[in-house]
């Protein structure tokens, strides 16, 4: 691939969708009806596709925005919310009832894994006849086919039928027909997510070096892979757009906090020895079961567990997981008197946790109690307490260190 290929015009309008909507019918026969119908009415010259008939629904709804070259949109939303719909429509695989799609030049998609590939085709023969659909001639696939089976890293299976390939083999081939072609629009769904870690690395490295001469539509549940390149992000939901703009951040903390209201608490595993009653942070009142607390300051954290049989106070550890479910820091509190304790009887924790340099955001706390540090477990749930971190600053790594510029 060239990389010293020419610019194309700065800051040029690539994708234009205006006034967009898509909707669908729940149940077949009726569809097929309402399309018969919708034939004689366009025979007819009579448009009636803005209001809803009965058993349809609007899967995409009212979308709007504009993508420039060099920059990256990234499509946010939970499994239903109109995202796949919509790449389909700008793809060209479906048409909208409503409102238009501009897009100049050529594109590139990698929307679901495998499409767009012969099955009974070797990937040799897939690679011509993609380049062919993306409008290049056999002598320009000539030119770029050793670096996309490099790419791919597919040299001993190239000429093998593409139905004996594995699903990360796919995404392989796919993605590098997609980039290393340097379509002016590229478009990639969630396929990535089949790939490993090495190569998921060479595709963000990349998407870096074509993108000022590219517009990328990138959909992912992977938020740190959304905020990794994308400059401007779209959150649907129910089909429509709750949040544009370039404040990527703001979009993924929106995005993570539609999950907040209906997760419970879960004990993972116990033995009966013990119950847990509550959490609490020292002068902090509750909102919804979340404590506020403000970045770097320190908190006392309150534990209530019922005893049951135990005759040693039980050692107490916590594991905090942030917003994608990662557990990013331990609480291994030291010092811990391991007293006899009665049966039948609360027990009470209080821990200091110093100067807390989360990111601001929701973290969930899993409580563990213990014979002895990680050894023979009694008792251990999640969500035992909830934390939402403030700060005027909105990050999506899990940390903010404190820290200050030196003037020389």
């Amino acid at each position: 691939m060239s990389q010293n290929k020419p610019i194309k015009s700065d800051n040029e309008v690539l994708v234009k969708v205006e006034g967009l909507s898509k909707k669908f019918c729940k149940d077949l026969k009726t569809s097929l009806w309402y399309g018969i119908k919708d034939l004689i009415s366009g025979v007819r010259g009579s448009n009636e596709v803005s209001e809803l008939r009965s058993k349809e629904f609007w899967a995409v709804k009212d979308i709007n925005f504009e993508l420039r070259r060099g920059e990256c949109l990234g499509l946010i939303g939970h499994n239903g919310a109109g995202k796949s719909t919509l790449l389909k429509i700008l793809n060209g695989l479906i048409n909208p009832d409503i409102g238009k799609v501009t897009i100049k030049g050529r594109v590139g998609a990698l929307i679901e894994l495998g499409a767009g590939f012969n099955p009974i085709l070797s990937g040799r023969e897939n690679i011509y006849n993609n380049g062919a659909i993306l409008g290049f001639t056999r002598k320009e696939i000539d030119g770029k086919l050793d670096e996309i089976i490099s790419f791919a890293e597919l040299e001993e299976f190239i000429d093998m039928p593409v139905q004996h390939y594995s699903s990360g083999m796919k995404v392989r081939l796919g993605f590098a027909v997609a980039a290393q072609m340097e379509p002016d629009v590229l478009i990639i769904d969630e396929v990535l997510a089949v790939g490993d870690l090495g190569f998921i690395l060479k595709c963000f490295k990349t998407i870096d070096t074509i993108l000022p001469r590219t517009a990328v539509i990138f959909v992912s549940h992977n938020m740190p892979m959304i905020s990794r390149i994308c400059s401007t992000v779209i959150l649907m939901e129910s089909g429509k757009p709750v949040f544009i703009g370039e404040n990527v951040s703001k979009g993924i903390d929106l995005y993570y906090n539609t999950f907040l209201t209906g997760e419970d608490s879960d004990v993972v595993f116990t033995d009966n020895s013990l119950n847990f009653i509550n959490a609490s942070v020292d002068g902090v009142i509750s909102e919804n079961n979340i404590y506020n607390v403000k970045w770097g300051e320190s908190i006392e954290l309150n534990l209530n567990l019922k005893n049951i049989s135990l005759t040693k106070k039980p050692f107490i550890s916590l594991v905090i997981y942030d917003k994608e479910q990662r557990a990013v820091a331990e609480i291994y509190p030291e010092s811990q008197e391991l007293i006899d304790i009665q049966k039948n009887t609360d027990i009470n924790f209080s821990f200091n946790i110093k100067n807390i340099y989360l990111s601001k955001g929701v973290y969930n706390i899993t409580l563990n109690a213990s014979e002895k540090p990680s050894f023979n477990f009694y008792y251990k749930i999640h969500k035992a307490i909830t934390l939402r971190v403030e700060h005027d600053k909105q990050m999506w790594t899990s940390f903010l260190l404190d820290s200050e510029a030196i003037n020389s």
